[in-house]
């Protein structure tokens, strides 16, 4: 029987939003069948620069990624070969040198907040799921996430969400909202949309 390539699910949306839990309930459900990726994995490593510098770069903006990297990887994951994908650190503001292995699966899925801004990326994934929430609600959370787990202070996360993370979504996050198959409000909190996300992986699963 010929082999199907992977099916693969993009789950967008804007920091803060939910995605993360959204994704990390389908990889709970399918187990073993599902491989991930997260397109901050990606943010390219500046390494020429001092971790000064590397710290002012605009991490909210396309060109802060090496997309190129993860359309190959992930190519590579829909043909059912192993990968070794990078690991990013977020207080040296640059890429380790160890890489983490990623083993092929029936079942990818890809989060990231600018997934569907670029085209090539966007035009890989079967199911496209972007999570709609809140500004003031993202705002929170991306405050207790960075503060607590990334050992920013409120002044740097303040900042960085007004001069970046806000305008970047609005010119580049929103926008992509539009390629989306599903919307859902509130991300993982969404029982009813993560239920029809999950019957629409399987049955989709099913047609394989």
């Amino acid at each position: 029987m010929e082999r199907k390539d992977a099916l693969t699910i993009g789950i967008a949306g804007g920091s803060g939003s939910g995605k993360t839990t959204f994704a990390n309930k389908i990889i709970q459900y399918f187990g073993g069948d599902v491989a991930t990726l997260n397109h901050d994995y990606y943010y390219k490593p500046f390494a020429d620069l001092p971790l000064e510098e590397r710290k002012k770069q605009n991490f909210d903006h396309p060109d802060a990624f090496d997309t190129d990297l993860l359309i190959s990887d992930l190519l590579r994951l829909k043909k059912g070969e192993d990968i070794r994908r990078p690991v990013y650190s977020y207080t040296e503001f640059t890429r380790l040198p160890e890489t983490v292995l990623v083993k092929a699966a029936p079942v990818i899925v890809v989060d990231g907040i600018l997934i569907f801004e670029n085209p090539k990326l966007r035009d890989l994934f079967d199911i496209k799921v972007y999570v709609d929430t809140d500004s003031d609600v993202r705002l929170v959370r991306r405050l207790m996430r960075d503060v607590k787990e990334r050992g920013r202070s409120l002044e740097s996360v303040f900042n960085q969400y007004l001069t970046t993370v806000k305008p970047m979504h609005e010119t580049f996050v929103e926008p992509s909202k539009r390629y989306a198959d599903v919307i859902v409000p509130e991300g993982g909190f969404n029982a009813v949309a993560l239920d029809m996300v999950i019957d629409r992986i399987r049955a989709q699963i099913a047609k394989r």
